[in-house]
């Protein structure tokens, strides 16, 4: 499950997406309204954590811009703000729930879970590839139930991959999952740890093709 958490506060964002990955899903971390906007409409998310408090472009205007490019992905809004009206305000605006600060993070893994079974979502904790099955809380893959030693930067650009299984991943994308948004790394950063996973995963039937000038996508083969 790749889940967009759209949070200012640093520490309140970073707790959430440390639960959630610890529940094995893919956490993309976004701080600011307008490029949380533009990574949506470019990348786009299975479920969205957004707040209302954001800088250059507040949450209500993010989730207006999202509906209007006629995205469903479901969002629950995150805001300190607890007068009915605010409430109202985020609903009309698109919005499938809504939580106020401060909240136990069970009650928001738990309103996550219920948006996606609505959307029939799957929050499965193992991802099977051919002969291999990725488990996501672990962040191993495995073969025959045995973990196959594969460093973590290319665990993370596993990771990545997987979540948009089918569909190209741009190499700022990639950079972004393994070495955090924000990162200095130019996109030539992620093409070892590329080519080190296309051949480990090969003689299993794992591809990992090159769109040139796009970037790369996973096939498995007979899936």
């Amino acid at each position: 499950m790749r889940i967009a958490v759209i949070e200012d506060n640093e520490a309140l964002a970073n707790g959430i997406a440390f639960r959630l990955r610890d529940r094995g899903h893919s956490v993309d971390l976004l701080h600011d309204g307008a490029e949380a906007d533009a990574f949506l409409a470019q990348e786009g998310a299975d479920l969205i954590v957004l707040d209302l408090n954001l800088p250059h472009m507040d949450g209500i205007e993010v989730l207006r811009a999202l509906r209007q490019r006629g995205d469903g992905t479901p969002v629950i809004l995150l805001t300190a703000r607890s007068e009915t009206s605010e409430r109202v305000v985020g609903l009309d605006a698109g919005a499938d729930d809504y939580l106020t600060k401060p909240f136990d993070m069970d009650e928001l893994e738990a309103r996550l879970r219920a948006m996606a079974r609505r959307k029939n979502l799957e929050f499965a904790a193992f991802d099977r590839l051919g002969e291999l099955v990725f488990d996501r809380s672990g962040r191993q893959l495995l073969l025959n139930d045995q973990p196959l030693d594969i460093p973590r930067k290319e665990i993370a650009t596993l990771e990545c991959l997987l979540e948009r299984r089918g569909r190209i991943v741009s190499k700022s994308l990639l950079i972004n999952h393994v070495y955090g948004i924000g990162s200095d790394s130019d996109d030539s950063a992620i093409e070892p740890h590329v080519s080190r996973l296309r051949k480990r995963l090969e003689p299993y039937g794992v591809r990992i093709k090159a769109a040139r000038g796009l970037g790369y996508m996973l096939v498995v083969e007979n899936s």
